[in-house]
């Protein structure tokens, strides 16, 4: 089933607005976890509003006021988010770096006490469409499944690490976890019986596997790092690295006391007018993209591409026709919609 990009924007902010969100945080969020789904980030778009649901009406999601300022300086900020949404923080904090950026060159705003802040990916392009890079990262210091390589405990979350870049055409959007695979689709897969498509879990024992239920059954086994049990020490070591740049910079982490489902964020911007200028530095992004799309594909009939240039072109595809949501998420939401008086998308044709 298909349904117009705006009804489910407008859909999402009604139902966040009727939990007490304040509306431009309820704009925010909506638009951002649409918008994974425009790209096909399914797992972790508007499958993610049921859960923010629960946590505004628990009271774990904050619903007024704004971030703490606990460091200010002209290239270098620190927030306290007070567990407020996360979607709308780090649009708040993009703002103010692309405006530091443009007179310091670049600009960086950690922000401790977040919640959730959604998919990546989401956030890139509206970076790179002013000529802008940007880096995202995140942890959620509350809660653990990935193991340190070599390891049977777990210590960390899949630890995303995301970049937009402008190339002076398509930009290059990354948005990767530094380990095997997401508690997202885990957790779907787990709840539909299925397995993964590659061994990104292991059990208890040590042994890798394809069977996402090893994470749910006592006792319980974790996700492995990028690159599994071959080459797992890089994802290790990447994991680490976002540690640092999350919870070492903004001086809270896993050492401190849990407090519910959320995340601790880096976000940098770069402004390349500052360097060698948004002209040159284009000049060579877009070569190398355009190398890239001209080397001589390993399987016929499938093009070289760069990260990113397929959730853009999916993008632009179902704001046009409709976008197809995953099965599980609008019935995943009905009793929401009925608690709160909300009327539901219709699909289109």
């Amino acid at each position: 089933m298909r349904y117009a990009y705006q009804d489910l924007i407008t859909f999402a902010e009604n139902l966040l607005t009727a939990s007490g969100l304040e509306p431009a945080k309820a704009a925010a969020v909506a638009s951002i976890l649409v918008e994974g789904d425009l790209m096909g980030h399914n797992t972790h778009g508007l499958a993610l509003l049921p859960g923010y649901l629960g946590e505004l009406e628990s009271g774990s999601m904050e619903k007024l006021g704004a971030p703490t300022v606990l460091a200010d300086h002209p290239a270098a900020l620190t927030w306290d988010g007070r567990r407020l949404p996360g979607p709308w923080l780090v649009l708040e904090a993009m703002a103010l770096a692309a405006e530091r950026a443009a007179t310091q060159g670049t600009c960086t705003v950690v922000i401790r006490r977040s919640h959730h802040i959604a998919c990546l990916a989401a956030y890139l392009k509206r970076a790179t469409d002013q000529g802008l890079v940007m880096l995202l990262t995140c942890s959620d210091p509350n809660t653990a499944s990935v193991a340190p390589f070599g390891g049977l405990d777990a210590v960390f979350t899949p630890n995303p690490v995301s970049a937009g870049i402008p190339t002076g055409g398509v930009p290059v959007l990354m948005d990767v976890s530094t380990s095997a695979t997401t508690n997202g689709l885990t957790n779907r897969l787990h709840k539909e019986g299925k397995h993964l498509p590659a061994a990104w879990v292991m059990d208890v024992h040590g042994a890798a596997s394809t069977n996402p239920s090893v994470l749910f059954e006592e006792p319980k086994g974790t996700i492995l790092p990028l690159g599994g049990m071959d080459s797992g020490h890089k994802g290790y070591g990447l994991t680490l690295l976002v540690e640092a740049l999350t919870g070492g910079l903004a001086g809270h982490g896993r050492a401190d006391p849990k407090e519910g489902w959320g995340a601790t964020v880096f976000l940098q911007i770069m402004d390349p007018r500052a360097f060698a200028g948004l002209d040159a530095f284009t000049r060579q992004t877009g070569h190398v993209a355009d190398a890239c799309r001209a080397s001589r594909p390993a399987r016929e009939g499938s093009a070289v591409r760069t990260p990113g240039e397929k959730g853009i072109a999916l993008a632009e595809q179902q704001k046009q026709a409709g976008v197809a949501l995953y099965p599980s998420i609008l019935p995943s939401l009905a009793s929401w919609a009925i608690k709160l008086g909300v009327t539901e998308p219709a699909a289109v044709s």
